[in-house]
């Protein structure tokens, strides 16, 4: 069975579970696991078990689905509401970046204050299909913008991406890797080239692995290699995900996103953020506003070593994201349509359709 046949966030009602695929152990290890309590999945969450914008929106709409179930039904709608928002709020402060963390708990926040006429169990009956529907529209969103990102690049093209907006952080296709996949199925023969991304390597452990196991042609690189790529003229665009959008037109994505932004305009090649419409935070104005994850610094001075790689004693600096200027930006690739500068106006009228 190949990676992208498993389900990378799924409820299994039956049991009352979150299951996921354990990302922190691939592509080494296969594992899937099963989240019934709250607090495991915050923790998945919070350690990267499940990852990517839209992922831990699914999971989110599952996991305060979940939560909601066990609440007694024989409360009142007060009561009820009460324990949920305790739910939400909990989970919700597993990943401050990440707007669709809390755009998927705000939504079924929403769906419960407006049906408080209705009993407890109806409520719950609400939640779980509101949570399926989220995971639904995201496989239809992950298409959608694949399908306006292929049409940027022409067959043969040589595509960079960074991190890991592939399946294994949507429901499907991925973001950044949606036009890659589609593009494979209809022959684009394109070579795309992953960073591996320090340093957590999500590029070299998932985008790669992902990639490769589909059949797609992938070469992977250290991350401080995306200069000669481009000086070489192996580029022909760039797609990255986003986490959040700035009103803008700003985006923060994984750390390092920001510096192949740099590169890439310095060498003329395009450069696409590949935005599902539930990233595009109009509550934030710029870049600045967004509240960058500090990660614990044994990221970047043990893991993935045998032995430690940097002095006991030394300061680390570990941002989990990075903001790209909108001016960087060449384009915002939606499941809504193509967005251009100025953004301001341009995410607004994608908006209105």
């Amino acid at each position: 069975m190949q990676i992208l046949d498993i389900e990378t966030v799924e409820l299994i009602d039956e049991i009352s579970a979150l299951r996921i695929i354990d990302q922190t152990l691939l592509p080494g290890e296969v594992k899937i696991i099963d989240l019934k309590e709250i607090e495991d999945i915050w923790q998945a969450i919070y350690l990267l078990q499940v990852r990517g914008a839209p992922a831990i929106g699914v999971a989110a709409g599952f996991g305060i689905y979940l939560a909601a179930k066990k609440i007694s039904d024989d409360l009142s709608y007060d009561d009820f509401y009460k324990e949920f928002v305790k739910a939400k709020d909990y989970l919700n402060s597993s990943r401050p970046t990440a707007v669709n963390l809390s755009w998927a708990l705000n939504r079924m926040d929403d769906l419960v204050k407006m049906n408080s006429d209705k009993t407890v169990k109806e409520i719950k009956k609400m939640l779980h299909d509101e949570s399926v529907l989220i995971k639904e529209e995201d496989t239809a969103m992950c298409k959608s913008i694949g399908e306006y990102g292929l049409s940027l690049i022409k067959p043969g093209d040589g595509l960079l991406t960074h991190c890991n907006a592939g399946q294994l952080a949507t429901s499907k296709y991925g973001t950044a890797t949606a036009p890659m996949y589609l593009g494979y199925e209809k022959g684009y023969n394109l070579k795309i080239y992953c960073d591996e991304t320090r340093p957590l390597l999500q590029g070299a452990r998932l985008t790669a692995y992902e990639l490769s196991s589909k059949g797609l042609d992938v070469t992977l690189q250290c991350d401080n290699m995306v200069s000669a790529l481009m000086r070489e003229g192996k580029i022909n665009a760039v797609f990255v995900g986003c986490d959040r959008v700035a009103a803008n037109g700003d985006a923060a994505n994984k750390i390092g996103t920001s510096g192949v932004a740099i590169i890439a305009k310095h060498y003329g090649v395009p450069f696409y953020v590949c935005a599902p419409s539930s990233t595009i935070d109009f509550n934030i104005k710029t870049g600045d506003d967004i509240v960058i994850e500090q990660r614990k610094p044994e990221e970047v001075t043990e893991m993935w070593y045998k032995e430690r790689m940097a002095p006991n004693d030394i300061k680390v600096y570990n941002p989990a994201f990075d903001v790209t200027d909108n001016d960087l930006i060449t384009a915002i690739v939606t499941e809504k349509g193509i967005a251009k500068a100025p953004y301001t106006e341009s995410l607004k009228e994608l908006f209105k359709k």
